[in-house]
């Protein structure tokens, strides 16, 4: 490992230590040293930084200025120990992200995104319901992708209705209420599962047919490939564009609000619940 790709690493374990994540960051920044390393760079200079960051093509503007803000806070902290190190100017790229209005899908969509995450081909008859379960209990509970792909098993209570949220954004667990629907499908999907692949050796609820735990880019993949299916995005080679994945979590904020200004509450106050 090179004497740059040393450093990253000692970033990252400070950061971590902090309490950030750093998922994206630091797989951005581990190509941006392999970027550097091709070029037997010793030393992060803007020029460089700036190269890396623009390398993407086809991308919004927004998204070089992101990759280059990662590169310079990495090089601000390491040129506390490697003076020659140049810290790319804040002015350099300075785009913005310009937030996507949601999709507010309407139970219509809903209806036929799961017809055709129903039709997914599968090896093993797993497949279809993995994907049809997950996506349903977004469109229910509110649920990040992130939380319902970190569940376990025991994270389901089935008896009381109760999911158990441990790995959230804000680091904290929660307990979630489900609708007695839900809690059927959910152990329709388990005795599925059980049925299918008795043998697991992930203690994950959504798991793949190779018994593994499902990755958020096959979700957001896969749930791209039968949004194209069903007509809610163009077809394309990849994901492509329109309505995400994550608009299922607008979707049931905004129906949620609409019913607790309905019902006379205090939605300053109920909005936590959301959270």
């Amino acid at each position: 490992m090179s004497e740059l790709g040393q450093a990253l690493e000692e970033y990252l374990a400070l950061r971590q230590s902090l309490g950030y994540t750093l998922r994206l960051p630091a797989q951005a920044l581990r190509h941006f040293v392999a970027f550097m390393e091709a070029r037997d760079a010793p030393y992060i200079t803007a020029e460089l930084a700036l190269c890396w960051a623009t390398e993407p093509a086809g991308v919004q503007p927004a998204t070089w200025a992101d990759r280059l803000g990662v590169v310079r806070r990495f090089a601000l902290w390491r040129r506390a120990t490697d003076p020659r190190t140049e810290v790319p100017a804040p002015d350099l790229l300075p785009y913005r992200y310009q937030r996507k209005s949601p999709h507010l899908y309407t139970d219509e969509d809903i209806e036929k995104l799961l017809r055709s995450t129903a039709q997914l081909p599968s090896s093993k008859g797993l497949r279809a319901p993995t994907y049809a379960t997950l996506f349903s209990l977004l469109a229910v509970t509110g649920m990040r992708v992130s939380e319902a792909l970190a569940l376990d098993d025991k994270d389901v209570e089935l008896t009381q209705g109760i999911l158990t949220i441990r790995r959230t954004k804000f680091g904290k667990s929660r307990l979630l209420p489900l609708h007695p629907t839900t809690t059927r499908a959910l152990c329709r999907y388990l005795g599925r599962k059980d049925q299918l692949l008795p043998q697991l050796a992930t203690p994950a609820l959504f798991v793949s047919e190779r018994g593994t735990r499902i990755t958020e880019w096959s979700a957001r993949y896969t749930f791209a490939k039968v949004s194209q299916r069903s007509g809610l995005r163009a077809e394309a080679k990849g994901h492509g564009r329109g309505p995400r994945l994550h608009d299922l979590r607008h979707r049931f904020a905004a129906r949620t609000l609409i019913g607790w200004y309905r019902a006379g509450l205090e939605v300053e106050r109920e909005l936590p619940k959301l959270a």
